[in-house]
């Protein structure tokens, strides 16, 4: 069996996660706030803002539960590619119908997994402004509820000693959100159906985001 056809694991996702723990709680001062939105049991996507490459490690590390993230294949390059493989994470790429990923994700979702996306597909604001279909399609075909993430702080200031991250120490807010379902329950997979999804999905993420904000003060 080769790299690219080895299914994600649990036992992969919990040691992402305790890596995670370590890292994040060490370096950084996570403030976590509405972990217990999150359901503790069953398949669950969450659905996280992407304005800084730490927000990925930083929902994995304060998560309450493991979380099989789908990441660019551009990440996968030397070391990483096994180590984020052996982590439970999904590589996808964007240029194309990845079936390999889209599988594998749903394959997270069947077995009551949890499925981490950076619904606007690329790091950018950060706000939830462009969101591409996949989120309401794993969602909806999925069956799982979306449990919207936001992660504030990341992009504040530099680190002296590492620019690329924030200041070692420096306080970074994930504020997780309740749970919503972004069909409309009738089960419908069309394009109408899931153009519809998505922009039920985009309003909720974007009502959390500004309450995440007045939440903690990062207006």
């Amino acid at each position: 069996m080769t790299g690219a056809t080895v299914a994600p694991t649990p036992r992969g996702a919990a040691v992402g996660r305790g890596i995670g723990i370590g890292l994040m709680y060490g370096l950084f001062r996570p403030r976590v706030l509405g972990a217990w939105r999150v359901p503790s049991t069953g398949p669950v996507i969450l659905a996280v803002n992407h304005a800084h490459n730490l927000d990925g490690p930083m929902l994995m590390g304060t998560a309450p539960r493991p979380v099989h993230f789908l990441i660019k294949k551009e990440a996968f390059v030397g070391p990483l590619d096994p180590f984020l493989r052996g982590i439970g994470q999904l590589k996808v790429d964007r240029t194309t119908v990845d079936r390999t990923a889209i599988t594998q994700a749903l394959g997270v979702l069947a077995d009551g997994g949890a499925l981490g996306i950076f619904p606007e597909g690329t790091r950018g604001g950060g706000d939830f402004a462009s969101l591409r279909a996949g989120l309401a399609y794993f969602a909806v075909r999925g069956g799982a509820p979306i449990v919207p993430v936001a992660v504030l702080g990341s992009t504040e200031a530099r680190g002296r000693l590492i620019p690329a991250l924030p200041p070692l120490r420096s306080r970074v807010d994930v504020v997780f959100g309740d749970a919503f379902r972004a069909g409309d329950g009738s089960g419908r997979r069309t394009r109408k159906a899931l153009d519809e999804a998505t922009v039920r999905i985009q309003a909720e993420l974007t009502a959390h985001l500004g309450n995440a904000r007045r939440l903690t003060g990062r207006l």
